[in-house]
C-alpha cells in the first residue's frame, strides 16, 4: 500500500512541476523556479516519509556511496559558502533529488517502475503542450514574453531540456502500453514533443537527442530478442512517422513567434556547434572564468549557489555574463558540469560523474537476468536518460533546476532499480543510527520546504502589496532576497531616509559582497 501512495505522489508532482507557476512578472525567473522548487521538496519529503526513512534495512550498491558521497560533500560546501541563502537553496535541490532518486528506486525493485515512467510521459507531453500553446498564440500572464515559448517554464531552452530528457519516458509508455488507444496517445504525445523541439530552438536539446539516438541505436538493436511482444517494432516505426509528422507541422504552420531570421531553424541547426561566435563564444569565455574559480576553491568550491556571488571577481572585462548592473545575468553557469565543479568542487563533481558512469554500466549489463522484456526496455531508458541528461547538462543549467532534476531523478531511480536479483549489501542500521538519519533527513527537507513557502508568500507580497509595504512584507517572508533587500534600500533612499536604507543595504552587500549597487547605498547621506 505504502508504495503505491508513493508512486502517485511522484506522478501528481512530476506533472505539478510542469504546470506550477506565479503570475507576477517583476519576479520573471524565481516566478516559474520557486514554486516547482516547493513542489519538488514536498515531492521528496512525501517519499521520504513513505519510503525512504520507514525502511529498516537498505541494500547498498557502489552508486549509492559515490551518490552519498556527493551529497555530503555538498552538504559540507555549503557549511562554508559565503552566502548561505542560496547554499541552502541549491543544497535543497540536490537533498530533495537525492531523495526521488532512491525513493524511485525503491519503486523500480517493487515492479512499480513502469508508472513511474508513465508518469514522466505524461508531464512530457503536458510540458510541450504549453510550449505549443504560447507558439500559436496562446496569451497568458503565466507565459513569458522573453524566450518564447517557454510555456510554463519561461524559457524555451528550459521547455526543450524537459522535454528531451522525458523523451525516452514516453516512448517506453507508447511501446508497452497495455491498450491500443494508450499507444496511439503515446504518439500523439511523441508529435507535440518533436514540434515544441523544433520550435523551441534550443541547440542543447538538438544535440542530446542526437546523440541519445547514435548511443541508444545498437542497445536497442540488441535488446530485439527480449522485446516483450510483436507490436513493439511497429509501435517505435509509428514514433518515428510521428515525430517526423511534428517536425514537419512546426516548420510548416504560421506560428506566432517573432525570429528576427528568414530561416531561424536552419540558423540554428547550422550554429549547434559553433563556439567561434555568439553564445559559443561566450559560454566558452564563462567556462574559462568558471575553471578558475574552481582553481582557486579546488576541494569545496564556493558553495552550492554561490557561483553568482563570486563570478565578477574572475570575470574578465567586457564579460557578457555579466549585466548591466554589475550581477551576472543568470544565477547560474551555462553548464551543470561547471556549476559543479565550480561551486562544489572537483571530489564532488567526480563522485556524481561516478554514479552516472555506474548506472550506464548498469544499463548496458544483465539483461539476461531481469525479469522480462519491459524490464530491458526500462534498461534502454535508463541509458537513453542518461545521455540526453549529460549532453543538455554540458551547456545549460539542468540538474540545477527542480523540473528536470524531479524528472530525471525520478527515471533514473526507477529504472535503475529494475532488477533480476537483489544486488549489493544489505546493511541493517542499529535504531540509533537510524533515528538519527531519519531526523537529519527530514529536518532537511521540512526546511527546504518552509523557506520554499517563504519564498512563494515573499512573492506574492510584493506583487500584490503596494510598492514599499509590498517589498517589507516580503523581506519579512524571504530575508536572504538579495534582490529584495536591494529594491527596499532603493525606496528608501529615494524618499531620503538614509539610515533604513542602510540597513537593507547591508544586507544585500552580505548576500553579495561584490555587487556595486548595494555597496553605494551603504554610503548613503
Amino acid at each position: 500500500m505504502a508504495h503505491r501512495i508513493a508512486t502517485i505522489v511522484l506522478q501528481l508532482g512530476l506533472i505539478a512541476v510542469t504546470i506550477v507557476v506565479l503570475p507576477y512578472r517583476i519576479f520573471e525567473l524565481d516566478r516559474y523556479f520557486v514554486p516547482k522548487e516547493l513542489a519538488l521538496h514536498i515531492v521528496a519529503l512525501a517519499v521520504a516519509v513513505i519510503l525512504v526513512v520507514r525502511v529498516m534495512t537498505m541494500a547498498l550498491d557502489a552508486v549509492d556511496v559515490v551518490l552519498l558521497a556527493f551529497v555530503a560533500l555538498s552538504l559540507v560546501s555549503a557549511v562554508f559558502a559565503t552566502n548561505h541563502w542560496v547554499a541552502q537553496r541549491a543544497l535543497a535541490i540536490t537533498v530533495s533529488s537525492a531523495i526521488v532518486f532512491w525513493g524511485g528506486k525503491q519503486l523500480g525493485m517493487l515492479g512499480s517502475h513502469r508508472a513511474v515512467l508513465v508518469g514522466a510521459a505524461v508531464a512530457t507531453a503536458c510540458a510541450a503542450l504549453t510550449c505549443l500553446a504560447q507558439a500559436y498564440g496562446l496569451e497568458s500572464d503565466y507565459f513569458s514574453l522573453n524566450r518564447a515559448p517557454g510555456g510554463t517554464f519561461g524559457n524555451r531552452n528550459f521547455v526543450a531540456h524537459f522535454c528531451v530528457i522525458g523523451l525516452p519516458s514516453l516512448v517506453f509508455a507508447t511501446v508497452t502500453a497495455r491498450r491500443p488507444l494508450s499507444a496511439l496517445l503515446g504518439s500523439v504525445g511523441a508529435t507535440i514533443v518533436a514540434a515544441a523541439l523544433v520550435l523551441s530552438r534550443s541547440r542543447a536539446a538538438w544535440l542530446a537527442l542526437a546523440a541519445c539516438l547514435v548511443v541508444i541505436a545498437v542497445p536497442l538493436l540488441a535488446s530485439r530478442g527480449y522485446w516483450p511482444h510483436p507490436h513493439v517494432g511497429g509501435r517505435l516505426a509509428r514514433l518515428a512517422l510521428a515525430g517526423v509528422v511534428g517536425v514537419a507541422a512546426a516548420i510548416a504552420l504560421p506560428n506566432r513567434l517573432s525570429w528576427t531570421s528568414d530561416s531561424p531553424y536552419l540558423d540554428s541547426a547550422r550554429g549547434m556547434v559553433d563556439y567561434s561566435s555568439g553564445s559559443g563564444r561566450g559560454r566558452m569565455a564563462q567556462y574559462t572564468n568558471s575553471l578558475r574559480m574552481a582553481g582557486a576553491h579546488p576541494v569545496l568550491g564556493v558553495g552550492p549557489g554561490n557561483w553568482p556571488v563570486h563570478y565578477t571577481r574572475f570575470a574578465r572585462a567586457r564579460d557578457a555574463s555579466i549585466a548591466e548592473d554589475g550581477m551576472t545575468a543568470n544565477p547560474w553557469p551555462s553548464s551543470d558540469w561547471v556549476a559543479f565543479i565550480s561551486e562544489r568542487g572537483f571530489l564532488a563533481t567526480l563522485a556524481l560523474a561516478g554514479a552516472f558512469v555506474l548506472l550506464l554500466w548498469r544499463g548496458c549489463r544483465g539483461w539476461g537476468d531481469l525479469p522480462d522484456g519491459e524490464a530491458v526496455l526500462a534498461k534502454l531508458v535508463l541509458i537513453a536518460t542518461l545521455t540526453t541528461m549529460a549532453v543538455v547538462s554540458a551547456f545549460d543549467a539542468v540538474l540545477l533546476l527542480p523540473a528536470p532534476a524531479l524528472l530525471a531523478w525520478s527515471v533514473l531511480g526507477a529504472t535503475s532499480g529494475v532488477r533480476g536479483e537483489r544486488p549489493g549489501r544489505v546493511v541493517t542500521l542499529p535504531g540509533t543510527a537510524r533515528n538519527a538519519v531519519a531526523a537529519a533527513t527530514l529536518m532537511l527537507l521540512i526546511v527546504a520546504v518552509v523557506r520554499s513557502v517563504g519564498q512563494t508568500a515573499a512573492i506574492g507580497f510584493v506583487g500584490n502589496g503596494a510598492m514599499r509595504a509590498g517589498w517589507r512584507n516580503g523581506v519579512i517572508w524571504d530575508p536572504g532576497s538579495y534582490r529584495i533587500n536591494l529594491r527596499l534600500a532603493q525606496l528608501y533612499a529615494g524618499r531620503g531616509d538614509c539610515p533604513h536604507a542602510r540597513v537593507y543595504a547591508r544586507r544585500a552587500v552580505r548576500l553579495f559582497p561584490a555587487a556595486p549597487a548595494p555597496r553605494r547605498l551603504v554610503r548613503c547621506g
